[in-house]
């Protein structure tokens, strides 16, 4: 599969798709085109994943889109309002994958929607999803010497190297503000309970029981992931609401039982989780 086509996406939005929240993209407008498209996080000149665009359904009304939340995260102010008046036509995702690391490409000028991908971009995706590079016309599926390799293309065949060499070493770290033992139903549920340090989260930050009572800020939170997560947080069941990247973070952390959840703030609505491992006997 060669992918050879990107879509722009501003956060958070691309932040749900690539944390499997969000399966809707709502635009202004229906799209000819079906099949397979990297997934450009606006403004950082890098693609942070994949997607199969399927089906593009027809406009909704506001009360279709209020309806719909769950499927697009658009919340029920932001409809009401008419701010997002506009965008009311979902184009249907499936098939999500996050690449880690992102792949850098050569923005054409010009292109504000859809992007086309260079060579070298379309070649580093194929490598990342296991495919045959030998599919990129003018890529050879043999390996280059560094001589032949542009720079980028070189630079995101080393990047993951440094990567895993750095997960055992933690960035600098923010401001400790509480940490929880993980049980395994924290695991099997994927959930971190925040209660004994909850109140340390801004006010408005903490929204209701249900995704239609979403809070008016969300937090950044990374999870040492390919990209941070964009989201609220339940005031009901004291946890963040997005939840989806907590199973990855415990499979990526080969988390058990008796570990502990370290939550550090590292500046205004932004957070870093770590994982403690709990030394066996």
């Amino acid at each position: 599969m060669r992918i050879t086509k990107g879509l722009i996406i501003a956060d958070p939005w691309i932040g749900y798709i690539l944390d499997r929240t969000k399966d809707w993209e709502m635009r202004s407008s229906s799209a000819a085109y079906r099949g397979s498209f990297g997934l450009i996080r606006k403004g950082t000149g890098s693609v942070y994943g994949v997607a199969r665009l399927v089906d593009v359904g027809a406009p909704l009304s506001p009360d279709e889109m209020i309806a719909s939340f769950e499927h697009h995260r658009i919340p029920d102010h932001m409809i009401r309002s008419g701010e997002v008046a506009k965008w009311n036509t979902p184009w249907k995702l499936a098939d999500v994958q996050r690449l880690s690391p992102p792949v850098a490409y050569r923005h054409r000028a010009g292109a504000v929607t859809w992007v086309e991908l260079d060579h070298d971009a379309s070649a580093a995706i194929a490598r990342q999803l296991g495919e045959l590079v030998e599919s990129v016309p003018g890529i050879s599926a043999a390996p280059l010497n560094s001589a032949q390799q542009s720079p980028v293309l070189k630079a995101q065949q080393e990047l993951p190297v440094r990567l895993v060499a750095s997960a055992s070493c933690p960035t600098t770290s923010g401001a400790l503000i509480g940490q929880v033992e993980i049980t395994q139903g924290n695991i099997d549920h994927n959930h971190i309970y925040l209660r004994s340090f909850f109140e340390r989260f801004p006010e408005d930050a903490v929204g209701g029981s249900n995704r239609h009572e979403k809070a008016a800020r969300e937090v950044i939170v990374d999870w040492g992931g390919s990209a941070p997560i964009h989201t609220d947080l339940d005031g009901s069941k004291r946890f963040f609401r997005a939840r989806g990247w907590i199973r990855d973070f415990f499979e990526l952390h080969e988390a058990e039982a008796g570990d502990r959840v370290l939550i550090e703030e590292t500046g205004p609505y932004a957070y870093k989780v770590r994982l403690r491992k709990t030394s066996k006997a």
